[in-house]
């Protein structure tokens, strides 16, 4: 359908249609010399279907522990993470060797080490009972390097065989502290692992605990405390902590701390202190999904609708007709807007822990899917684009796509997915500067979601595109 406007008409069309970011085009077609602008609309269907994900970019800082089961689509998601530590430079970690009263086998040693899991937020039954192993690392993760949800430290033979192993029976609500400590308005939820057994380094040297072994190794080769990659590469690589049993919880995990306690005497007095090493943003952090691939495959291969689930589950793909869009009646118009609105179906489950809707949708080119996230991109409005979830009209929507359109006329016969893109939910950081707000990183929704879109290639309720174009008469 084509719909002619008066010229007083074209800046109120391209205002209603064109309302985010882009206005690439908008104004190449607009009045000159006195001629007037033919406006024009149309619409669409585009394909969309569901497209497995497989793995995503597992560059966060947050660590996913647990396993748990969609109840409306009967998948399970497992959660591992691996952290490092950070080291502060230029401070003492421990006390001065003369001041430590501890002592084990006619040396300075720990009383106790532990580590505490803190955890900012998490999902299903708080009293249900977990079972997870924390393994020390053999080596550091390589700096740089680009690691998947699919990567496994265990498999690929960076955990230390000989190394410390703890396991640890937790819930997210921890009755084993006070109600009146977890009651505490500034209380920070988190379960302790104890690392006390006796333990043996890579060079044979026995210690009473691991505590102990950090202890000595301060005061020997104070050089491998300077800062956390000699850290990482001398003393401790890092732990992974896996999913052993349990069912009904996942716990997001935003910091990792490992404490040192001992014994101090200071002016004929002893008291007790503490050496802690953190695992923040600073240091490097990874996060292991495992999904139900049969469900999955189960689900994507529904033609009546398609899926967003995450964390690295499944995506929607869409095919745009950019031949039919940009040839025929339209071969000289210029695209002033293009939007795509897409309606979500709502759950059909009634469970208290049905996984919540996605927020932000990225819309980029399928060929960049992999490159966008790698290269630390942000949304340029061009080729890639935002949309965020309207809970009034349950949809999403994509204001103007135009660039998008034209950059995949653009690269048609350079690759077979010249005509696609992919939908992913994601996660964005808004920083302000100077009162003005942007958007500063873009990265894979890593929190659990699920919804269905409408759609699919059996769909009767097909997606449209809307495009307004505009040229001189």
């Amino acid at each position: 359908m084509r719909i002619r406007y008066s010229v007083g008409l074209v800046l109120a069309a391209l205002t209603l249609f064109s309302c985010d970011d882009t206005t690439d085009t908008i104004g190449q077609s607009l009045i000159e010399n006195g001629d007037a602008v033919e406006i024009a609309t149309d619409s669409f269907v585009v394909t969309t279907r569901s497209v497995l994900a497989d793995s995503v970019l597992s560059r966060n800082v947050t660590g996913y522990l647990g396993k748990i089961r969609d109840p409306e689509t009967g998948a399970y998601v497992t959660g591992d993470f691996m952290t490092q530590f950070h080291v502060v430079e230029g401070y003492d970690t421990f006390m001065k060797r003369d001041s430590i009263a501890s002592s084990w086998n006619g040396d300075i040693s720990a009383d106790s080490c532990e580590l505490i899991f803190f955890y900012s937020s998490f999902y299903g039954d708080s009293l249900a009972s977990m079972n997870a192993r924390v393994y020390e690392m053999s080596e550091p993760m390589q700096e740089g390097k680009n690691y998947y949800t699919n990567f496994n430290p265990i498999a690929e033979g960076l955990v230390r065989k000989n190394g410390f192993v703890a396991d640890k029976v937790y819930s997210i609500a921890n009755l084993t502290l006070s109600s009146s400590d977890r009651n505490n308005s500034n209380f920070i939820p988190y379960f302790s692992v104890p690392l006390n057994d006796p333990y043996t380094d890579k060079d044979g040297v026995k210690y009473n605990n691991f505590g102990t072994y950090l202890m000595r190794k301060y005061y020997q080769h104070p050089e491998y405390f300077k800062n956390s990659v000699a850290f990482a590469k001398h003393v401790l690589p890092g732990v992974f902590i896996k999913y052993e049993n349990g069912l009904g919880s996942m716990a997001y995990i935003n910091s990792v701390r490992l404490l040192t306690y001992y014994k101090y005497h200071q002016n004929d007095s002893t008291g007790e202190v503490y050496a802690a090493f953190d695992g923040t943003e600073e240091v490097l952090q990874t996060s292991t999904i495992t999904n139900d691939a049969g469900t999955l495959k189960r689900l994507a291969a529904d033609n009546s609708c398609t899926y967003l689930k995450t964390p690295a589950g499944i995506f929607t793909e869409v095919t745009f007709p950019v031949d039919e869009i940009l040839s025929g009646n339209h071969a000289n118009d210029s695209i002033s807007s293009a939007r795509l609105v897409l309606q979500r179906i709502n759950s059909e489950s009634t469970s208290q822990y049905a996984l919540k809707t996605p927020t932000e949708l990225l819309i980029l080119p399928k060929d960049s899917l992999y490159s966008f996230f790698e290269n630390e991109e942000i949304n340029n409005n061009r080729s890639s684009f935002l949309a965020s979830y309207n809970s009034s009209d349950n949809t999403y929507t994509f204001n103007n796509i135009s660039g998008l359109i034209r950059q995949m006329k653009l690269s048609k016969g350079r690759s077979v997915n010249w005509n696609k893109a992919v939908v992913v939910p994601v996660s964005t950081t808004t920083t302000t500067v100077n009162s003005t707000s942007y958007i500063s990183s873009v990265v894979h929704d890593m929190s659990l979601t699920s919804t269905r879109l409408v759609g699919g290639p059996a769909t009767s309720r097909p997606v449209t595109l809307t495009v307004i174009y505009s040229k001189f008469k």
